[in-house]
């Protein structure tokens, strides 16, 4: 099938599209059923358990007590015969390598016996353990390829559920994932290692305002997933699409975004329909989402849950992920998670709402109606000015990839430069504390909107911004730089150990302080909170973050760090600073840090060679051939005018045979830049980001120059008109 014949028929078979037929039995679970339903929970697990086994299990879950392994066999059997009942026949350990992916290893609970039958078994051993390979994942230089040993461990802390399948079930159990010399292989590990930092110098804080036996402290998350739809047929006629899940070609359309007309639109009905299962499925799963909605480009969407524990709100994310692409299919679309699908149009980010509380205090960064007078609130969210400002470099690697890098700084997204939006309100409250005590916060007030048949609406105490990568939004932070595609965890990871750093310091302050002096707290956190504004009032930018302005001021007067690309940032994950930051509040040790700077840089080059090489597949095999044959339909109409005497306009033919030339130079010079071999990974990358990626843009703006000429029934590949508004 030609390329012209591929998408015709694409288009062909979307506007023959009908109607869904309903796909669930919505009688079969009450909807009060639904969340949960497939998760192994505390609801459950005091059902089946022993009262002392369920107490001790969730010590350990809810206080963070060491895991009485001894248990597991009673867990064990409890979870298999509740797995079993659900229909499972199978567990697997999933887990969370650093491939930014989940991965999952699945065995059989069934085991032969001597009389040719076989019996169900799942002992405490296997839930405990699994061993997956260790050296076919990226590693960093941990795990040499023949040294393949590896291990995944049971996460207590997050529960087990039931996965479905047409053809059957699979508890799943997810795990972290270790080397046999006991290094983090995985995401998860460093999380829970920066959760148990925090917590520790969290209490301290709670402590000098009078808390004793606090629970644990958790920081919360959660993440606003966006994410595009496309037809079926279009994906696959694209082959960049279905390789590198992005665009690499394709010319601006007529009518793109400008209107504002999908934000917060009416939702397609075929998009509608994935989505009400998608989110089934995803309360099954105990995965809170909450808000779904249209989101600003064309085809473009979000889904948002509510807080949860940031260790289980990222193993949801990573759920949420893998059932929106899994489910799509189903409904003749699949999702794009990629940052920049489609040049030009708004890309996709992963806005992670940041905070952290427990049980007896509530959410330590709720600043309460009078925050002025709320010093308890005031330092942590001093603390985490504090930590931003002095990581900022760090905070901004943490989210560094080939695919951000496209999003990172356009107009739907933040720009490079870490800053921190407070908002009216606590901006009021440091500057009163900047220039002495504070004594006062503005009031949200109400807003009237002047229609008698309309309520009086509560006022915030200062508005959001949209430009800005860290703002604090309410009761919590919103780091807004974070990529669509990307896990949470290195991002919560980071954000956990410069808190925990920050709070131990402050800590350390206060606690001097009211040794020199017992009744002297109150003036110790005025003088601190003094200092920490005075030395990071640079951070902290309420205004527009799109501005030329901003960049000047930001780099030039403020001296904020502007790492534009992955090139630049990545780096900073391990510099000695980081090294040491890590390895003192116990996340990852040295070599543990260098190896994710090793995948990171890895991930980023073999990203743009694939992309560069599927770049002059494409504009070889599909896009000069399309132009060929335009150019040849030309020539011979000049040719056959000019025999009977008519004159020929040679303008079109004169500027496709310009495009031609230009787009075979443009192929040439590229395939040449492939053919570069640097002695290390930084020097790859360089070249990839310096070199590879201008000459990639310059094949691409020859090609999209050739699709606004090219006859359309010669066009091969569906363009971004029809991808993005056919629906």
């Amino acid at each position: 099938m030609s390329g012209n014949s591929a998408r015709l028929q694409a288009i062909a078979a979307i506007t023959n599209y009908k109607p869904l037929e309903p796909r669930l039995n919505f009688a079969k679970i009450a909807t009060g059923d639904l969340f949960n339903a497939n998760v192994f929970s505390p609801a459950i697990m005091k059902k089946r358990l022993p009262k002392w086994v369920y107490k001790s299990l969730m010590r350990t879950i809810e206080n963070g007590d060491a895991l009485d392994t001894s248990l597991a066999d009673i867990v064990a059997t409890a979870m298999k015969d509740w797995a079993i009942e659900k229909g499972a026949t199978h567990y697997a350990h999933v887990f969370y390598p650093l491939t930014e992916l989940t991965a999952e290893k699945h065995d059989s609970f069934l085991t032969p016996s001597s009389d040719g039958t076989a019996i169900a078994e799942f002992t405490g051993a296997q839930l405990i353990q699994g061993e997956p390979d260790g050296s076919s994942f990226p590693t960093g230089g941990i795990r040499p390829t023949f040294e393949a040993r590896g291990y995944t461990a049971w996460d207590v802390t997050s529960p087990a559920y039931i996965l479905e399948n047409p053809n059957g079930t699979i508890l799943c159990i997810p795990t972290a994932f270790v080397s046999w010399t006991g290094e983090a292989l995985d995401k998860k590990t460093p999380v829970l290692r920066s959760m148990k930092a925090l917590n520790t110098h969290a209490q301290r804080i709670l402590k000098l305002f009078g808390h004793e036996n606090s629970a644990m402290v958790v920081p919360t998350a959660g993440a606003e997933q966006e994410y595009f739809l496309i037809d079926s047929n279009f994906y696959y006629a694209r082959p960049d699409l279905i390789n590198a899940e992005r665009t690499l070609f394709g010319a601006k359309p007529p009518k793109g975004q400008e209107f504002d007309d999908h934000y917060f639109g009416a939702i397609p009905e075929r998009v509608l329909g994935l989505m009400l299962e998608v989110e089934r499925e995803l309360f099954k799963l105990g995965v809170p989402v909450k808000t779904r909605h249209n989101e600003v480009a064309p085809s473009q969407y979000e889904v948002a849950p509510v807080f949860e524990n940031a260790n289980v709100a990222t193993d949801h994310q990573q759920l949420l992920m893998l059932t929106l692409k899994r489910l799509a299919p189903k409904y003749g679309m699949v999702c794009l998670t990629h940052e920049k699908p489609f040049a030009g149009v708004n890309g996709s980010g992963k806005h992670v709402n940041y905070s952290l509380g427990n049980s007896t205090q509530g959410n330590l960064l709720d600043p309460g109606d009078t925050p002025h007078a709320n010093a308890q609130f005031l330092v942590f969210c001093a603390a985490v000015i504090r930590a931003v400002s002095s990581h900022a470099r760090l905070l901004r690697a943490s989210i560094a990839s080939a695919g951000n890098d496209h999003r990172l700084g356009a107009n739907e997204a933040p720009p490079a430069i870490i800053s921190i939006f407070l908002g009216d309100q606590l901006t009021d409250v440091f500057e009163q504390i900047k220039h002495g005590e504070a004594t006062s916060s503005r009031q949200s007030g109400t807003l009237t909107i002047g229609v008698d048949t309309l309520p009086p609406l509560p006022k915030h105490s200062g508005d959001r911004n949209r430009t800005s990568p860290f703002a604090f939004t309410g009761n919590k932070f919103e780091f807004r730089a974070v990529g669509a595609n990307q896990s949470i965890a290195g991002p919560l990871m980071v954000l956990n150990t410069i808190l925990a750093e920050a709070l131990d310091e402050m800590a350390t302050r206060l606690e001097a302080a009211v040794a020199e002096d017992p009744a002297g707290l109150h003036q110790a956190i005025q003088t601190l909170l003094q200092e920490t504004i005075t030395n990071h009032e640079a951070i902290i930018f309420n205004g527009d973050g799109y501005s030329a302005e901003w960049h000047h001021e930001a780099e030039f007067t403020r001296g904020l760090p502007n790492l534009r690309t992955s090139v630049e940032a990545l780096p900073e994950l391990a510099t000695p600073e980081t090294i040491a930051l890590f390895e003192k509040y116990g996340v990852m040790t040295p070599r543990e840090t260098t190896s994710r700077l090793e995948v990171k840089l890895e991930q980023y080059v073999n990203s743009i060679h694939a992309e560069a090489r599927l770049v002059v597949e494409m504009a070889r095999t599909t896009i000069y051939p399309a132009g060929m044959r335009y150019q040849g339909e030309l020539a011979a109409t000049a040719a056959s005018m000019q025999a009977i005497g008519l004159p020929f306009d040679r303008t079109i033919l004169d500027k496709v045979s310009q495009l031609l030339s230009g787009l075979q130079h443009s192929i040439t010079t590229l395939e040449a830049l492939l053919t570069h071999n640097a002695d290390s990974l930084p020097a790859e990358a360089s070249h990839c980001g310096k070199e590879i990626l201008p000459a990639m843009g310059q094949v691409r703006h020859d090609a999209d120059e050739l699709e606004n000429i090219i006859a359309d029934d010669l066009w091969p590949l569906p363009t971004y008109q029809e991808m993005l508004f056919i629906k």
